[in-house]
């Protein structure tokens, strides 16, 4: 009975519009209009009665540091500036650690490039079938030189699987991508290293371009000598 009752074609009650002469109230609230606003309200009303039960209940002897380290604006807590929260010394230390993962990610990025550089290299590269002549003179080694540059090598045939040309072009990919984040790498590691420097203690200065022997974009600096005892 259910399925001849959902056969029947029964009348869309559908809701009506803002009548004309309530115009200028603006858009007539829906239903979904309406359970959009009361579940909102009562979010917030949920929200504000669990505020007053903490305020209630709240123990006036609670501390924690949070409480002397914020200060509040216009009823927003605010922390404090924690831009001196490091020494100098725990910075050098960060920074030393961070130089450290750059460069150990750098020679993993290196080895991976040379490993897929020479399986790329051996693929493109065919070797050719070679034998070795042992001459007992060198009238015999050149009979045997002039008669090998005689012989014509068959070049490699051309029939190439499409699923290994595929293969060899995502490899090629993967080898661009790779060489490019190592250049990033490379470039990120001596802007860290330059950072470092300049932070550690000694008279430097920045050189101006007319004293650059090799004109570059970056900035180049020179630290006095200082006598070591």
């Amino acid at each position: 009975m259910s399925s001849l009752r959902n056969a029947i074609s029964r009348r869309a009650h559908k809701e009506r519009a803002q009548p004309s002469s309530r115009k200028k109230f603006g858009l007539l609230e829906k239903h979904k209009d309406y359970v959009v606003r009361a579940k909102a309200f009562h979010k917030k009303e949920d929200a504000l009665r669990k505020l007053k039960e903490k305020a209630a209940f709240r123990n006036p002897d609670e501390f924690y540091f949070q409480m002397i380290k914020t200060r509040t604006v216009d009823g927003v807590h605010k922390p404090e500036n924690q831009a001196n929260k490091y020494t100098q010394e725990e910075l050098m230390l960060m920074k030393t650690q961070d130089i450290g993962y750059i460069l150990q990610k750098l020679q993993s990025e290196r080895k991976k490039v040379e490993k897929l550089t020479a399986v790329l290299h051996s693929v493109d590269n065919h070797p050719s079938n070679r034998h070795i002549y042992y001459a007992e003179d060198r009238e015999e080694a050149r009979e045997l030189q002039s008669h090998a540059s005689e012989i014509s090598v068959t070049p490699p045939s051309g029939d190439v699987p499409d699923h290994i040309k595929r293969k060899t072009a995502a490899s090629y990919r993967e080898l661009d991508a790779r060489k490019s984040r190592v250049n990033q790498l490379e470039k990120l590691y001596m802007e860290m290293s330059l950072k470092k420097e300049l932070q550690k203690n000694g008279r430097k200065r920045k050189l101006r371009e007319d004293e650059l022997t090799c004109p570059t974009s970056k900035p180049v600096y020179k630290w006095r000598s200082e006598r070591k005892r």
